[in-house]
């Protein structure tokens, strides 16, 4: 387990851009991408606002006619997975595919296929009728078995569901595979495609999405005072993690190493986050063992940072809780969902790629919408301007309902 695992390939399709240089250049220079929705007619929605993918041409990533055999995250996912998987000069033609594997997965999955069989199916006079494919299309794990299908890789594949956590977990078990030899190379993350009726009606029941219809370029505003919940997105977000001796030998670029992971349930409430912030806490810290860091070490915390009252004020309490007062005081924190929207099961990937490129390139993203300092929420979250600063070390956390922790700790590679 003393194997060292690093970040080789990064892919990535976001509502601020559809490859990982743009999505990074963007998140820099602090543009956001949330706007009306234009799916569907939201007009009879509280919430009439989303991160939209836009701009891409899918017809050029995927046929038409397979287009019509997968639900949107899938479709997400196989695009960002080949850019990770060029960017990390990954040729199967060389690798033993049983040596190579993918944990992929989406939090919700394919939320679009069963609403449009379902409405398909109320709209008939006669016997039901349902596409064949409508089972592959929902299940979350045939993401990563497509990939694999794509490029021949044969090793351990599989889905790891946690909500707003799925892609920090998967990215945390490719980790955990890596180290215990089971693999050379792993594709590891999320995708999420949830921009539609259900969803949005849903989060609405629950009243955890912002209703700011009248400014939703500013909706998303994670530890401002004003905040008034997240903002849905759709994502996907791929890595490429790879044993150090494995990617040296090919003469791989590294961007980091993927030092550490740590996990826990808050065990309170199925969508609540505990409020005395032990759950992200207890994550963080194992984490920070896992890679042998102090909390000296991390100068930088991707936070969940969803922009919700509780989250955040929650999620500000258990980053002290975790690193010490003095600590958290010195470290930079910011929340790129303030730019992305939520993305939820996509989410951590994402934000596990602007880690890397935060280590490999020097810069912090910021925490935009950022005006009204909340006394709950008193960290530096590196407000509206992104800072250039040299990053030891990082932290990544995510959240998901059911309690579900999950931090992801990086280094940089030396």
């Amino acid at each position: 387990m003393s194997r060292k695992i690093v970040i080789t390939g990064l892919g990535a399709l976001t509502p601020i851009g559809n490859d990982v240089p743009a999505f990074w250049k963007n998140a820099v220079a602090g543009v956001g991408g949330i706007a009306p929705i234009t799916r569907f007619d939201a007009s009879l929605f509280q919430t009439r606002f989303a991160g939209e993918i836009r701009g891409l041409d899918m017809d050029a990533h995927i046929p038409p006619k397979e287009q019509r055999h997968m639900d949107p995250f899938c479709q997400y996912g196989i695009i960002a997975a080949r850019e990770a998987i060029k960017d990390a000069g990954l040729d199967m033609s060389r690798e033993n595919p049983w040596r190579v594997g993918v944990i992929v997965s989406s939090g919700i999955g394919g939320l679009q296929i069963l609403q449009q069989q379902w409405s398909n199916y109320l709209g008939r006079t006669t016997g039901p009728k349902f596409t064949p494919f409508m089972i592959p299309q929902m299940i979350s794990n045939i993401l990563p078995g497509r990939i694999a299908i794509e490029h021949g890789m044969k090793g351990p594949n599989f889905s790891v569901v946690s909500a707003c956590a799925t892609a920090t977990h998967s990215i945390g078990v490719a980790l955990d595979t890596l180290r215990a030899g089971r693999a050379d190379a792993m594709v590891a993350g999320g995708a999420e495609g949830t921009v539609l009726e259900l969803a949005i009606g849903g989060f609405n029941a629950m009243h955890a999405l912002s209703t700011r219809n009248d400014d939703p370029a500013h909706a998303s505003r994670p530890f401002d005072r004003d905040r008034d919940g997240f903002v849905l997105a759709e994502s996907a977000g791929i890595v490429v993690l790879e044993t150090e001796e494995h990617a040296r030998a090919r003469g791989a670029r590294i961007y980091c190493e993927m030092a550490g992971f740590g996990e826990s349930d808050d065990a309170h409430h199925i969508t609540a986050p505990d409020p005395t912030g032990e759950g992200p806490a207890f994550g963080m810290r194992t984490a920070m063992e896992d890679a042998g860091l102090n909390p000296s070490d991390i100068d930088y915390v991707n936070a969940h940072g969803t922009s919700t009252p509780l989250n955040d004020a929650g999620e500000t309490k258990a980053i002290k809780m975790a690193l010490g007062e003095e600590d958290a005081r010195r470290i930079a924190v910011s929340s790129t969902k303030s730019m992305t929207g939520h993305m939820l099961g996509a989410t951590g990937a994402v934000e596990a790629i602007a880690c890397a490129l935060a280590i490999h390139d020097g810069v912090l993203p910021p925490t935009i919408n950022y005006e009204n300092p909340d006394p709950a929420c008193d960290l530096d979250y590196v407000p509206n301007t992104a800072r250039e600063m040299k990053v030891r070390a990082a932290l990544s956390n995510n959240l998901g309902f059911g309690g579900h922790n999950a931090t992801l700790a990086f280094r940089a590679y030396a």
